[in-house]
């Protein structure tokens, strides 16, 4: 049975930070995601449920880039969690397509810092192809973007640069 996707709560606000917690070797990402929604800059933020049960989480808040062409603005996705006992479930597959269904046409692209094997496959790209690099040391493999508006990606070269929430993680 796939997961229900929907925007978060206000009331889901306990169990994202659970889930976050339980997901990463630390805190830091709970504490991103509720650092994020404190400085209003969550752009979005659904959860999964599944049996009534939030089983997931995916974040996405603004990124720039500042490169020779100009400033750019878009999106970043960060952080996204699945509960250990459901992964491998479509689950996080869920939110990425309902969360870049909902950003697309708004916002010209989106980036992900995440596993070499596992972006791709939901439509990313090194985002060095593009040249646009993050701000801090990545290896190219690791580092993706997806265009959300035809030509969103356009003239848009140089350093990727997240929210200053994301320091802490």
């Amino acid at each position: 049975m796939p997961p229900l996707v929907r925007d978060e709560t206000p009331a889901d606000v306990s169990e994202i930070r659970r889930l976050n917690g339980s997901a990463f070797e630390s805190d830091a990402e709970a504490r991103l995601v509720d650092a994020l929604r404190a400085s209003g800059a969550l752009t979005l933020s659904l959860v999964a449920e599944l049996d009534g049960a939030i089983v997931g989480h995916i974040a996405f808040s603004p990124v720039t880039v500042e490169g020779a062409g100009g400033r750019f603005d878009g999106v970043g996705l960060a952080p996204m969690a699945v509960a250990l006992g459901v992964r491998r479930r479509g689950i996080g597959g869920a939110l990425i397509a309902e969360g870049l269904r909902r950003l697309r046409g708004a916002h010209r692209f989106c980036v992900v810092l995440g596993h070499a094997d596992y972006y791709p496959r939901h439509g990313f790209e090194r985002a060095s192809l593009h040249e646009l690099r993050w701000e801090k040391p990545a290896p190219d493999d690791s580092f993706f973007v997806q265009e959300l508006v035809p030509g969103g990606l356009r003239g848009v070269a140089g350093v990727v640069r997240y929210r200053a929430d994301f320091d802490d993680v």
